[in-house]
């Protein structure tokens, strides 16, 4: 029996591992069952993984790695963090679909990281008047329309920083991403915008104490931002900048993503208009907008119980049945809400999901919605 302790220990160490990196390190988890595994039956991964490196194999012969997960796990202990490994159920299930999902989060906070609607907003840290605007109204609208989502940003100046504050103004749970520690808040102007997040949110990250909010880092945090929601919405951009990187990561994790239009000509619209024009992204104008494409207001296609209890196949598997009660109590549902409701990965449940079309059990939507037929 692995104990939560062991595994923390080792998902921690394993992320420090020389050359191992993100895609590695899941793969190595994902094969061997736990971190623990990992590195207590080392030589025994070649026959595991008849693939794996020896070099690799080698590598994960690293004690000192071990010894500065222990100093991380007494931190996050004495502050009470708490230390999401890949295999732990709380772990964003959104983002551990990703190829290079990180193998451990550090969260503080209240939020429920698999809330059923998860959404980002990003954009440039120069925000205008506009931008700042287009976030107060947005989340303003969105509370009326979907009271239950949580709201996801980067902390950092401009649009990120709005977005917490709005959130947090309208009583939306807001998680905060960082690209450094949990020793430190980055930028400290935010300090308590950051603290007023851990009573309606929270704080998540995937570095250890002492690391600097460098560069790079900022580039790795925004793949945690695309990889645990539904959806992007960048509200403002130039031409280029991370909320364009944000745009792209959620592209190529399959989620929606969204944007604001503004004037041609303005500097810090730039980047929105060539998302649209590029159908990179939908152009969105409320958040009416919004929970329409998502599907987020399933009142407005009702789906009767009775209706769908007599067409159901006497032949539906127990998985193929869960799906069909969730959209029965739930209505039109995208994919991923699903595979969260569910708790089925996102390649079963495409597979199922084209089964149950082929069954003539359900249809697909505009904006990748399933409901059920009558």
């Amino acid at each position: 029996m692995i104990s939560d302790e062991e595994e923390q220990l080792y998902s921690i160490a394993l992320t420090m591992v020389p050359g191992i990196g993100h895609i590695g390190a899941k793969r190595l988890v994902s094969e061997a069952g736990s971190a623990r595994y990992v590195f207590r039956n080392r030589k025994e991964l070649p026959e595991l993984i008849p693939d794996i490196n020896q070099r690799v194999v080698d590598a994960l012969d690293c004690p000192q790695a071990v010894v500065r997960a222990g100093r991380e796990l007494d931190f996050i202990r004495k502050k009470n963090i708490r230390c999401l490994t890949f295999i732990d159920e709380d772990y964003p299930s959104r983002l551990r679909e990703c190829d290079d999902a990180p193998i451990v989060l550090f969260f503080k906070g209240n939020a429920d990281l698999n809330s059923l609607h998860i959404l980002n907003m990003v954009g440039t840290r120069h925000a205008t008047g506009y931008g700042t605007q287009l976030c107060a109204s947005f989340l303003h609208q969105l509370k009326a329309l979907c009271p239950d989502v949580l709201v996801v940003s980067g902390l950092a100046y401009g649009i990120d920083i709005h977005a917490h504050r709005e959130a947090l103004a309208n009583d939306l749970p807001t998680v905060g991403v960082l690209a450094h520690g949990l020793d430190r808040i980055y930028p400290y102007v935010h300090r308590k915008t950051a603290i007023d997040m851990l009573d309606n949110g929270g704080l998540l990250t995937e570095f250890l104490t002492e690391t600097n909010p460098d560069r790079h880092n900022f580039v790795s945090r925004n793949r945690i931002v695309a990889g645990m929601c539904d959806a992007t919405i960048v509200v403002e951009s130039a031409e280029k900048g991370g909320s364009l990187i944000t745009a792209e990561l959620a592209e190529g994790y399959q989620r929606d993503c969204f944007a604001f239009p503004g004037r041609v000509a303005d500097e810090y619209s730039k980047g929105c208009n060539q998302l649209i024009r590029d159908n990179k992204a939908s152009m969105i104008l409320s958040a009416e907008d919004f929970v329409s494409a998502m599907g987020w207001n399933t009142g407005a296609h009702p789906v009767k119980t009775e209706n769908v209890q007599r067409s159901l196949f006497l032949d539906l598997s127990e998985e193929e049945q869960k799906i069909v009660s969730i959209l029965a109590k739930q209505g039109s549902l995208q994919i991923n809400t699903l595979v969260v409701e569910a708790d089925i990965p996102v390649q079963k449940m495409s597979a199922l999901l084209f089964e149950l079309e082929m069954k003539g059990v359900v249809r697909v939507l505009a904006g990748g919605m399933y409901q059920l037929l009558n």
